[in-house]
């Protein structure tokens, strides 16, 4: 006697779907007929009633072991009664599974699984169903076994059908289902596997098109945009050419693989569009950065990916391919280029590094997407400030065009946000008047436009700085002013000149500041970045140096690539913790470290901006990399008078100094570095806000006392006590 409850619900779907036999609804009606017939034959073998059925999957009485002895070894627990067939013909009627048998090579038995574990994704009831099948309450998921004993004729067939869940075997080899054991169980049979379908065969019988949930984290799925109307710079051109070659007809039906190498962004994503919207194709974008950093299991997300687009008809866009390609024997890398070779559908790569050949037949056409060159720059900053109806002097467009390195896009929106930044300030103005920007505010939009990568890796320095705040003799001034000029004019000595076609390396700026601590070795670097109006990027080397053979060279190779065209002066400090004299190799210590000495000489060499080094110690310094450096500065411990200057700056203008206060004095008796001068003069100005509000010169002298104390060195009180009687002080 069946369980009644459950009977009407195996009826449910031929009560309600009835009038639609054809397509899944039609599958899921011969899936409950077969269901049916089987919990018949389930109640019938019990003989108990429906009262006992109610204990069903809670407990095993005598009467049921003596039914499974009885029972012939490998039958089919339900043997089907009536014209119930045991196939459900879905790839005649079901236009997906048909697809589905075609592409994967499937049989009519594959399919019947996979709608077995396709339905509770679309009826919970099913579950209830599998439950009360196999006689458990805890399995609401197929088994091998219940699919074994729903489909089999007899013993013979039930044993042969186990192949068709071998890892060999379609459904495990392509990856439409997952078959995995039950977790409670200690390697449990083959019988005890779960039946899983994959989300995306799911989202494919369903016909639902939303992103994979495995990739949510890392890619988006986007209509290609409007396409761009600026032929001057040779945008509309190259997505031409784009969508022609992506619809040619191929004769060797190769698909196409497209690389586009440069730091430029917006041309990229332009480019993309077009390809996608001359196919007429959605466009999934993955970002490998990302995904590189946060994914468990990337080998497996890259198949996933390549199976989305697919399965879709989308262009895969794989964005940031270099943080894979860094270790090109790793199963990342190796996956990737497999998916290329096999994958159907059109992929484009992104990456700033060059495209190498990878010794597989990928076909990849690799494209340069460069920055603006400086007279095309000129004119992107002259025609879009002219169409946001601000007027800047020529000489400033020149020095717009000089000082960054920006794509066509990048040059709109940072004129666009300086305009919407004018007319903020034309509204609460109390009087109307023109349009108008300054320098100061375009270099500020144009900053923001770049070097946002960078910050994930460096502490970005507010550059407050300016020549009247540094002080320093003459000649290191000198030398300081010739690195802002060589900055300056960089573009125009490189490109409009040709210099850069007689040089292959060393195109950049690379200067190193040496000198003991406090002597204004990172003043100085935020004084050339206030004249030059860049943003300042400080990377500490002592932590990037690791302890772990090649961790450094990754490291350093992590901030030059982030630093490319990010329009940022780049200020290495302690770089004695990398830097050292080059001797004979005496261990394997010592030739590692010759490694990374020699790895950040050459992505120096190969950098094109401005880098700036500090060591507290020239001398530690290899002679070879001295050689490769633009400007070497040496910062002196300063002497009497430039310490009497460092007094007379060290205080603002706002602070209430006494005027008994002799700098001159302070610059004989206290022979300490700029640095520690002005640590002593904002110590004296929190000793003068509680005593009496003025600095004096008894509070000068204390928080020497305490600087002196920090450094470990010896106070002279008896020159102290000299110059006191000499000046009157008390």
């Amino acid at each position: 006697m069946k369980d009644s409850s459950l009977s009407s619900q195996a009826d449910g779907a031929s009560q309600t779907s009835g009038s639609q036999p054809g397509g899944l609804p039609g599958a899921l009606l011969r899936l409950d007929a077969l269901l049916r017939a089987a919990l018949s034959a389930a109640n019938a073998a019990g003989e108990k009633g429906v009262a006992a059925d109610f204990y069903r999957g809670l407990e095993i009485r005598p009467e049921d072991a003596e039914r499974a002895l009885a029972a012939e070894p490998g039958q089919p627990l339900f043997q089907r009664t009536g014209n119930v067939p045991g196939r459900l013909a879905l790839a005649h009627d079901v236009p997906a599974f048909q697809w589905l048998a075609e592409t994967f090579g499937l049989a009519g038995f594959d399919l019947d699984v996979i709608l077995l574990a396709l339905a509770p994704e679309i009826d919970l009831r099913y579950e209830r169903l599998y439950a009360y099948l196999q006689d458990d309450v805890t399995r609401k998921r197929p088994t091998v076994d219940l699919a074994l004993n729903l489909f089999a004729s007899d013993a013979a067939e039930k044993l042969a059908l186990r192949s068709r869940f071998a890892p060999d075997a379609p459904l495990e080899r392509h990856e439409l289902m997952r078959i995995f054991p039950d977790p409670n169980m200690a390697q449990p049979p083959l019988l005890a596997h779960y039946l899983k379908l994959d989300e995306q065969i799911v989202r494919l019988l369903l016909g639902q098109s939303q992103l994979d949930s495995r990739l949510a984290d890392f890619a988006r799925l986007t209509v290609p945009t409007a396409p761009a109307t600026n032929a001057e710079f040779g945008v509309t051109t190259l997505e031409g050419r784009l969508a022609a070659l992506a619809t040619h007809p191929k004769k060797d039906q190769r698909p196409l693989r497209l690389y586009f190498e440069g730091p430029e962004t917006s041309g990229k994503l332009c480019a993309v569009d077009a390809v996608a919207r001359a196919i007429g194709a959605r466009v999934l974008t993955i970002n490998l950065e990302r995904a590189v950093e946060t994914a468990r299991d990337l080998p497996a997300l890259l198949r996933v990916a390549f199976r989305e687009a697919w399965l879709g008809g989308s262009v895969l866009f794989l964005d940031g391919v270099d943080a894979v390609r860094r270790d090109e024997r790793s199963a990342a890398w190796q996956a990737l280029l497999e998916r290329l070779t096999i994958h159907p559908c059109v992929v484009i790569l992104s990456g700033v590094q060059p495209w190498l050949p990878c010794g597989r037949a990928v076909g990849m056409l690799a494209l340069r997407f460069n920055v603006l060159d400086r007279p095309a720059a000129a004119r992107a900053w002259e025609e879009q400030l002219k169409d946001s109806g601000l007027e800047v002097e020529r000489d400033e467009i020149e020095l717009l065009a000089d000082r960054f390195r920006l794509t066509l896009n990048q040059i709109a929106d940072a004129v666009a946000c300086a305009a919407s930044r004018a007319r903020l300030e034309a509204a609460v103005a109390p009087a109307p008047g023109e349009l108008r920007v300054g320098i100061d505010e375009l270099c500020a939009a144009a900053r923001a436009e770049s070097g946002h990568a960078l910050g994930r890796l460096a502490r970005k320095v507010e550059a407050r700085y300016t020549w009247s705040d540094i002080i320093l003799p003459d000649e290191q001034l000198e030398q300081i002013r010739e690195v802002c000029n060589q900055a300056r004019h960089w573009r125009r000595v490189f490109e409009d000149w040709g210099f850069s076609r007689k040089l292959s390396l060393g195109k950049g700026l690379n200067v190193l500041f040496s000198g003991p601590p406090g002597t204004g070795k990172t003043m100085a670097a935020e004084v050339i970045a206030s004249e030059l109006k860049l943003d300042l990027y400080k990377i500490d080397l002592s932590q990037v140096v690791s302890k772990y053979i090649g961790e450094t060279e990754k490291n350093l190779d992590r901030i030059f690539s982030a630093a490319e065209n990010s329009n940022a002066i780049l200020f290495f400090d302690e770089a004695d913790a990398l830097f050292g004299k080059r001797s004979e190799v005496k261990d394997s210590h010592d030739r590692y470290a010759n490694i990374e000495i020699g790895y950040l000489l050459q992505k120096m060499e190969e950098y094109e901006g401005i880098a700036i080094l500090a060591t507290n110690v020239k001398h530690h310094i290899d002679e070879a990399f001295v050689r490769r450096m633009q400007a070497v500065i040496e910062f002196p411990f300063p002497e009497e008078a430039e310490r009497r200057r460092v007094w007379q700056v060290a205080f603002p203008e706002e602070a209430p100094v006494s005027r008994d206060v002799d700098f001159g004095a302070l610059a004989r008796a206290v022979r300490l570095a700029g640095g520690n001068i002005k640590n002593i003069a904002r110590l004296a100005a929190f000793l003068a806000v509680s005593d009496g509000g003025v600095i004096a010169m008894p509070h000068l002298v204390k928080a020497s006392r305490r600087e002196y104390q920090k450094l470990g060195r010896t106070w002279n009180e008896n020159e102290w006590k000299a110059g006191q009687e000499a000046a009157g002080w008390r």
